[in-house]
């Protein structure tokens, strides 16, 4: 038991009662792993929460925000600017789709797609379209916890209690066990359902009132499910169609994860706007952004007297110097070390084969992958839905394995930089910890 005062922290997506009954500390980490009060490691087969794709505690990326505290800690981005925030925004145009050469700074995904839904409305407006206020997102997605990523929110939980706009129409979610279970990489089933909800919510709506559609390219929270086999080609030609944006929210599919440096890539669909955040800078300082097509910032800044901001809106800590300088170092080591493609390499095939292999586990009805990203799903019995995932989730760590509980399902997105025996170790890990609450 921690000697810590745990009173005073109201932790975030927690059940806080509990947590203090039978609290989970962590008191370092490096590499793929994080350590426990008692020395104990646990290998962390979510790369935080998404986010440490470089893995921890990396000293290239400690030295650069070392030396960028010493030399400029902040200054203020209103009016003003920074070398490593220019800089990083450069380098980051090198890996990002033809045609998306902008990118606004914000401190989390969740301030991102707030963002993007603000330019996307600012866009419209400023072309002449004003009409055109509606989003469509998409059940079982999520888009983080502020109020307009809220009002996107697919997952039921996330939205009861709290103020939502009522602008939102949702098309189905694309897990679908019953049809796609097992499926290795993009399922078969999905696309032409998703396509017939599209065109009746156009029909219902009418094009001349929906501004975007937003959605995940991978449903990350809802459970980790891969698009359908030619699911975000048909998203696009619909939205050129009806004359409607698309944002693709990268927050958890951005840098390495599928196994190109943004999903948009690596399914060849390019957005109209992108966000970003989590493995922007290897999780190390809170930073997001939102990458937006050059033609999207020109008609607004067409619109824009010359007089005044062109957007009215931005953060205190946007393109800190310090998070641009972390940012830059961890780019780095994405670059050298090939982590932005080893997930379509050999990594990501032998990721799947270890994943798939825990089929002739118990309760098991479907596994899932993409690149580095994977999920097991278990029939829960005559036990009450989403209370088996629970148990594996506490189990798995307390044989040495962060592995993440969505209901029912098990997902996982390793480090960029897990090694091989590591996948192993994932292996054993999780096998044993299953077989101990179900065998």
């Amino acid at each position: 038991m921690t000697d810590l005062n745990l009173e005073h922290w109201w932790q975030p997506f927690t059940n806080v009662r509990a947590f203090q009954k039978n609290p989970r500390i962590f008191t370092r980490a490096e590499g793929s792993f994080l350590f426990r009060e008692d020395g104990g490691d646990v290998l962390d087969i979510t790369a935080g929460l998404w986010c440490c794709n470089i893995g921890h505690a990396r000293k290239e990326v400690a030295d650069a925000v070392h030396a960028q505290l010493m030399e400029l800690d902040y200054a203020p981005p209103f009016q003003f600017g920074t070398p490593p925030a220019f800089q990083f925004a450069s380098r980051l145009m090198e890996h990002t789709p033809e045609g998306i050469n902008r990118i606004f700074f914000t401190n989390s995904g969740s301030e991102a797609v707030d963002t993007a839904l603000k330019i996307a409305h600012l866009y419209q407006f400023a072309r002449g379209k004003g009409s055109k206020t509606r989003f469509i997102s998409r059940e079982q997605g999520y888009h983080g916890v502020n109020v307009g990523g809220t009002s996107m929110q697919g997952l039921p939980t996330n939205r009861h209690g709290f103020p939502v706009l009522n602008e939102v129409d949702f098309l189905p979610g694309m897990l679908d066990i019953s049809r796609n279970a097992f499926s290795r990489g993009c399922p078969e089933h999905g696309t032409e359902r998703m396509a017939e909800a599209f065109e009746h919510i156009v029909a219902l709506r009418g094009a001349d009132s929906i501004c975007a559609v937003i959605i995940e390219p991978i449903s990350g929270a809802g459970g980790m499910v891969p698009p359908p086999r030619g699911y975000l080609q048909k998203v696009r030609e619909l939205c050129d169609k009806h004359d409607i944006l698309l944002i693709f929210d990268e927050v958890i599919t951005g840098f390495g994860r599928t196994g190109s440096a943004f999903a948009a890539t690596e399914f060849g669909v390019t957005p109209d706007i992108m966000t970003s955040a989590k493995a922007i800078n290897g999780g190390t300082v809170p930073m997001g952004g939102v990458f937006v097509k050059d033609s999207i910032q020109q008609t607004i800044f067409d619109h824009t007297p010359e007089t005044v901001p062109e957007f009215f809106h931005g953060n205190t800590y946007a393109g800190t110097p310090v998070a641009a300088a972390a940012g830059l170092a961890a780019l780095d080591i994405y670059e050298s070390e090939g982590l932005f493609t080893c997930a379509s390499g050999a990594k990501g095939e032998h990721w799947a084969n270890t994943l798939h292999a825990m089929k002739d586990l118990p309760s098991v009805i479907d596994i899932r992958n993409y690149g580095l990203l994977g999920a097991v799903s278990f029939d829960p019995g005559e036990a009450p839905a989403k209370s088996l995932g629970p148990k594996i989730h506490q189990r798995c760590y307390e044989n040495g394995l962060l592995c993440r509980a969505v209901g029912d399902h098990m997902v996982m997105s390793p480090p960029l930089s897990i090694t091989e025996s590591e996948i192993g170790l994932f292996a054993e890990r999780f096998r044993k910890s299953v077989l101990e609450v179900l065998g």
